[in-house]
């Protein structure tokens, strides 16, 4: 496979992150099941422009149309799935005042899909886990949380993938 022809898998698995993250927030906030907002993406929001999306950053891709889907069903079921040993790693790295519960919803679901790939997906390079997500961080928050995503991730990668 040619550069060019990798660069649009490699966006398609970008939005899916990104998908993967709102999916994920949607579910903590409305308490909807993993089954049923799968079938939501793939059903009404794949193929949807961005701009009607309230909690998508500015700098996200144009279109989810160009989603990896099962990457982005991928993360959201192993999540979910393994969500007690995604915590327990994520835990270990927050300062000793904090806990995984007082971080912002969007932040949870941010490193907590990092941290599914990080412990899950062996076949995608640490440096790709790390730079996906704190790109995804800058454009959803204040360079410090996306600071903390970096930092995070990669205490959170070297105690994994050590």
């Amino acid at each position: 496979m040619s550069r060019s022809d990798q660069r649009p898998a490699m966006q398609a698995r970008s939005v899916a992150r990104l998908a993967a993250v709102q999916a994920l927030y949607q579910m903590e906030v409305a308490g909807a099941g993993v089954e049923a907002v799968v079938r939501e993406f793939s059903d009404h929001r794949f193929g949807s422009s961005l701009e009607d999306e309230a909690a998508t950053p500015d700098a996200a891709v144009d279109q989810l149309a160009d989603a990896d889907e099962v990457f982005f069903a991928d993360i959201v079921r192993g999540v979910v799935t393994h969500q007690a040993e995604i915590d327990t790693a994520v835990s270990r790295r927050l300062a000793a005042n904090w806990r995984l519960e007082r971080l912002d919803a969007t932040l949870r679901a941010t490193l907590r899909s990092a941290t599914y790939e990080l412990m899950h997906r062996a076949d995608i390079p640490t440096e790709v886990v790390l730079d996906e997500y704190v790109e995804l961080a800058k454009a959803f928050f204040a360079k410090t949380d996306s600071g903390f995503v970096n930092g995070a991730l990669d205490a959170v990668a070297r105690d994994l993938r050590a």
